[in-house]
Formats: C-alpha cells, structure tokens, sequence
C-alpha cells in the first residue's frame, strides 16, 4: 500500500470477544491501515451472553474527543468507517464528523455499516429505535460512498421488499440514486442456486466512466451456511471490504470474493475451535464461538479464495 492510509472508526467496543472496533481494527492492522477508534460504548462483552456492564458514549462526548483530534490537525482522514448506533443525536453527531472531514478531504471514502435489524424465520424486526431510520435514509447513505446492509434493512432503507435476484438489483438502484456507488447486501434470505445449504450475498459497484457515463457491475456470491451464532460477522465483513476495496477500487468481484473467503476461513476456524472446547454433542456458548481472529491472521493478510463470485 502506497503511503499511510487512515481510517476513523466509530464503532462498539467490548472488553472481551470481538464486535465493533474490535472486529474491524484488528484486521484492518494486518492489512496495512492505521486505524484511531472511537468506541460508541464500552462493554464487558457482546450483549449475546447471559449479562453485560458498561458504559455508552453520549453525542457530546464523540463530539469532544473529535475538537481534541482537531486541535491538535490529526482530524485528517483516508477512510471512516461506522457501524452499530443506538441513539439518533449520537448518530447526528457521527454525519456532522464525517460532513466536515469530506469538505477537507474530497477523495474521503466512507464505508457505513447501517445496522439496524434482522429477519427471523423470515419475520424482520428492528433492533435500534425506530427514529434512527429517518437518519440514515435522509443523512447517512447520502454520504456513505459505500454501504453494507443485510437484505432487511436494505429492505427499510429503499421502502421495497426484495424476493427475487431482479428485485434485489432493483433495490440496490434505489439505493445508488441515493448516494453510495458501492453497495453490498450482505446476506438474504433468497434462495441460492446452489441449494439450501447456501447463502447468498449480492454487490453492486457504479463506477463513472471519464466520458461522465455510469457503467454498473453487478456480482452474486454463495457461502456455505454455518450452524452457529456468530457475533461480529457483519463488523468484519464491512472492516475487510473497505480494505479490499481500496486495494482493489474497480474490481467489486475480487474486493468480496477476498472479503468473504476470509470471513469462512475464520468461521471454519472458529467452529471447529468451539466444538473441540465445548466436547462432543455439545452446544458450544457464546464464549466459545468468539471470532478466531488473532489465529486467522494469515486467512486475513491473504485468503485463499474459497468463494467464487459470479458476474452477473
């Protein structure tokens, strides 16, 4: 990597396991970034375990910790990246950051996880409050250049629902006019061609041609399901694209073939890991099943592809 890129990342932050900062730091080192972290809130652990304490950051003080980088002229930025938010000031506070260090630094790239819910046995439902959509459609996606959702709330943020590839596409147009030329819907519930044990994942990259056209590359990605809850997955998923991304700013198909390859082999690695803890025809805990990332470095550094896109 020429040069010394860095990225903000205004993330979640557990003290033990890996959500958050602590899913898309680590990886981002290996690949070369340097990465300054403002942790949204602080916990003990991801809240998939029994109990958690901790600490949330108040839209005051990202605002504060941001003046302190300013003062100082360390405020300058290749990348920002953000993930889970809670609370609407918080995350108007996140867009008034990001709106300032584009103005100073126009090639800025922001990759914007907008976390906001799931489905369950194919019923979606929200897990931040409702009042932080009207944010991101409106604010956030405008000015994300790059966006991660999963197929519910890319769902929420066009207002259509997908049930087919075609409408899936549909909705990633919808989601461009808004403003990102990269968007990645993570996972869906759509059937994939390989079969049911399969997931599929969809991308889509519109890129300006120097005559001012647009050309748009469309790819379908099908990944082995995995029998487990993992946490953290989409944290690293959207720290690894913006790495293989900027490695790779006009090839989308090589970008999330390397990004999802990673994300199995460290999968694989922490399946395997937690049975072995938690003993034969046991279910292993939330403990167990955090991310082998420190173990997967050379997976991350470079992965062997073990999902092929297809250009579609």
């Amino acid at each position: 990597m020429e040069g010394e890129c860095r990225v903000l990342s205004i993330q979640s932050h557990v003290v033990r396991g890996y959500v958050g900062n602590r899913a898309a730091m680590f990886p981002l080192q290996v690949l070369g970034f340097e990465v300054d972290a403002v942790n949204s809130v602080q916990f003990s652990n991801h809240t998939g375990y029994a109990h958690w304490k901790g600490q949330v950051l108040t839209s005051q003080e990202l605002h504060a910790l941001y003046e302190g980088l300013k003062a100082n002229s360390v405020n300058k930025y290749d990348y920002v990246l953000t993930g889970y938010t809670r609370d609407k000031s918080f995350l108007g506070m996140v867009v008034d950051i990001v709106q300032e260090l584009k103005q100073q630094n126009s090639r800025l790239v922001y990759v914007c996880d907008p976390v906001m819910g799931d489905k369950w046995n194919g019923e979606g439902s929200m897990y931040v409050p409702q009042d932080l959509l009207p944010v991101y459609r409106e604010k956030v996606v405008p000015m994300a250049d790059i966006i991660t959702p999963n197929q519910f709330e890319a769902e929420l943020l066009s207002g259509r629902k997908i049930h087919s590839q075609e409408e899936a596409f549909a909705v990633m147009d919808v989601l461009h006019r808004m403003g990102p030329d990269t968007v990645v819907i993570t996972s869906s519930d759509l059937p994939s061609p390989k079969g049911s044990d399969y997931l599929m994942a969809l991308g889509s990259q519109r890129m300006r041609k120097p005559d001012g056209s647009t050309v748009t590359q469309r790819i379908r990605m099908e990944m082995r399901k995995v029998d487990a809850v993992f946490v953290g997955t989409g944290d690293l998923f959207a720290a690894m694209l913006l790495a293989w991304t900027h490695k790779h700013p006009d090839n989308l198909k090589v970008a999330c073939e390397k990004t999802v390859s990673a994300m199995q082999h460290v999968l694989q690695r922490t399946i395997r890991c937690a049975k072995a803890e938690a003993g034969e025809g046991q279910k292993p805990s939330p403990a167990q099943l955090e991310l082998r990332m420190v173990q997967s470095r050379k997976d991350i550094e470079d992965p062997e592809i073990v999902v092929q896109a297809t250009v579609l």
